[in-house]
């Protein structure tokens, strides 16, 4: 097993030391802390429902940000594509009349819709044809779908009536219903595992796959082998993008049941982390995602029991981060330095 295989754990397990440290310098008990902090998130059905619930949208837009990676892209709009698939289901959600069989659907298809459109027609486009790196547009993009829903609902046309920055409340037909009673878990969490199973057979097992990876890989050869840049670079990004709105459709009908002038964009952004850590692999950010998802939900625990501050989780997050992009830094350097090494046995060749 290679050093960049295990480099993840290895990452986690250095966090966790140092979250144990800083606990134990500022006067608490570390053990105590991480038992609470595993109780919190584990301890009984509604601790692990509480980690399912934050554990289901990161999970999809863990696996949509992973899809783009694998592609060769750098979707970092996965929050604002989460944000326009809300806004698309709440609106179905609400404003629409169906039967709930055909109405939580109908929802779920736009919000796929908004967030692909979200990915793929401006940063992919200007990708496509003008060379425009997707990381700079894909960010500005985020900004201007969170800035976009505050002027929807803070007076604006899908605004509740009221001073309160919501939007109506679902119809009772376009409602996810709960999983686990006196919970926020739905069904949808069932999904995430079919979700991971798609992507991963999309990449690795289909025509299709073959031809983004290889697009991603080396344009140049992609071109040789008859593959359509253009095509695969929206293709990439539309399928990014569908599944974050997908994901902010869950959060829309089955957890919040409105859209809420607070919608947390912040999700795509986690996601990246998440995808990094599981090296890109669907079926490896559904436990990324569930790691992160404990340290959210087992914080206040922590804090509770061991008096320990709820921002040891996100210090835990954060040195997790550092260490993964330590990594591409050490690989960065140890390529500079045997590059010199390498080009004097070149000149004696020649």
């Amino acid at each position: 097993m290679s050093a960049r295989t295990i480099w993840p754990g290895i990452a986690i397990v250095i966090a966790f030391v140092v979250g144990g440290i800083l606990t134990f310098a500022f006067g608490n008990d570390p053990i105590t802390a991480y038992r609470a902090l595993l109780s919190g998130s584990f301890g009984d059905v509604y601790s692990i429902a509480s980690t399912l619930v934050v554990t289901l949208p990161l999970a999809i837009t863990g696996i949509a940000v992973a899809f783009s990676f694998r592609s060769g892209l750098f979707n970092i709009s996965a929050g604002g594509q989460y944000w326009l698939g809300g806004i698309a289901a709440a609106w179905v959600g609400y404003a629409v009349k169906l039967p709930a069989v055909l109405h939580i659907p109908l929802a779920m298809l736009a919000a796929v819709a908004a967030g692909a459109l979200w990915g793929a027609v401006i940063p992919g486009l200007a990708k496509a044809y003008r060379g425009a790196h997707e990381v700079i547009t894909t960010l500005m993009m985020t900004y201007i779908a969170t800035d976009f829903g505050h002027y929807l609902l803070e007076g604006g046309p899908m605004q509740a009536p009221g001073y309160t920055p919501q939007s109506p409340p679902m119809q009772p037909s376009a409602i996810i219903a709960t999983l686990v009673p006196g919970t926020q878990l739905t069904w949808a969490i069932l999904l995430v595992p079919v979700i991971a199973v798609l992507a991963w057979f999309v990449l690795q097992r289909t025509s299709l796959g073959f031809s983004l990876r290889l697009a991603g890989y080396n344009l140049r050869a992609a071109r040789y082998a008859g593959v359509n840049p253009v095509a695969a670079v929206l293709t990439a990004l539309a399928i990014s993008g569908g599944l974050a709105g997908f994901a902010g459709s869950i959060q829309v009908l089955g957890v919040d049941r409105r859209l809420f002038d607070g919608f947390d964009p912040s999700y795509g952004y986690t996601a990246i982390v998440v995808a990094l850590l599981a090296r890109n692999g669907p079926f490896g950010v559904l436990l990324a995602a569930i790691l992160f998802g404990a340290l959210d939900t087992g914080a206040s625990q922590m804090q509770i029991v061991a008096n320990v501050p709820f921002n040891l989780a996100g210090v835990i997050q954060g040195i997790i981060i550092f260490f993964i992009a330590a990594e591409g830094l050490l690989r960065y350097f140890r390529r500079r330095r045997s590059a010199p090494a390498a080009e004097p046995r070149a000149a004696a060749a020649e």
